[in-house]
């Protein structure tokens, strides 16, 4: 991490590769979204260090991200982990130039992989956050996610304020942990998934899944299986969370709806293909499923605006 400290302020140095705008845009894509807020081309967002809560704006100045503290200044511990965290949460470890020589002449990334050079698989650097909005997720519309997200966030979460704003925390597996089922019905979460965010939430709680056990395996398969001993996630949870959160460039969730939509989009078909259909205009992705998905599904805002 290429991180200059300046004692109000922290810079940090990207790598070449590396296009703002487009990370903000992704990071915009929904009015009902509270972890973080977009205003002068900056993005606001709530970190907790320690007990601390710590407002950080994130902006693009001279070439590097730049942190400042609206609020008070952290201590230069917490400034150093919130240089990590934003050098996660952007993905910037990643050297992108293997991707872009390989979508530069695949057919179907080609033209995306022009149009959106420099966007970065924009993580979730939190294992329970990245779980948690992957069960939301499941056999509902985007929007509808959203809002179960929000109601969720603002029950159970922290928040600061700041100029008559509120700012969020994602709610921590300690606290949900100690929910039972009811609680989340009445947010219209289904049985089924309140007993999946519960479940996980007390299994993080006993120390039985956590982001050192998953990322200590190494190896994409056997982080795959352990995700899939617990109920509620299934092979496209599983794949989510290894792409969001583990940054596993070869994380594919084949089975994503917003994946088949932005392939039948692009290549002009009358119906969704099929899995088998996918794999095979895969087959150049290798090493790079998970880039390839995301600049798809960057594919579909464009044809919503």
């Amino acid at each position: 991490m290429h991180l200059n400290d300046y004692d109000s302020y922290i810079e940090i140095c990207p790598p070449k590769e590396f296009n703002f705008e487009e990370c903000l845009i992704f990071l915009g894509r929904s009015d009902q979204e509270v972890l973080h807020q977009i205003r002068d081309e900056s993005v606001y967002k709530l970190l907790k260090v320690d007990k601390e809560l710590i407002l950080c704006k994130i902006g693009y100045v001279n070439n590097a991200i730049k942190v400042e503290f609206p609020i008070s200044i952290p201590t230069s511990y917490a400034r150093k982990k919130i240089g990590e965290y934003v050098w996660e949460w952007f993905g910037l470890s990643q050297n992108l130039e293997k991707f872009y020589q390989m979508a530069y002449q695949d057919k179907i990334l080609q033209s995306l992989a022009h149009e959106y050079s420099g966007l970065r698989i924009i993580g979730i650097p939190d294992l329970f956050e990245a779980l948690v909005w992957a069960i939301i997720g499941q056999q509902i519309n985007l929007t509808f996610a959203y809002t179960l997200k929000k109601r969720f966030i603002e029950q159970f979460g922290e928040f600061l304020i700041f100029e008559g704003q509120k700012f969020w925390l994602f709610p921590s597996f300690k606290k949900i942990a100690l929910l039972n089922i009811e609680d989340l019905k009445k947010f219209q979460f289904t049985t089924r998934k309140a007993e999946y965010i519960i479940d996980i939430a007390k299994a993080m709680a006993k120390g039985e899944l956590s982001k050192e056990q998953l990322v200590q395996k190494k190896d994409f398969q056997q982080i795959h299986s352990s995700l899939l001993q617990f109920r509620g996630i299934g092979a496209w949870t599983a794949d989510y969370v290894i792409m969001k959160c583990l940054h596993y460039p070869s994380a594919f969730p084949i089975s994503d709806v917003g994946l088949h939509n932005a392939l039948k989009n692009q290549l002009g078909l009358e119906r969704k293909p099929t899995i088998e259909e996918i794999k095979e205009y895969a087959a150049n992705w290798e090493g790079w499923q998970a880039y390839a998905t995301f600049y798809l599904w960057r594919s579909l805002y464009d044809n919503e605006i």
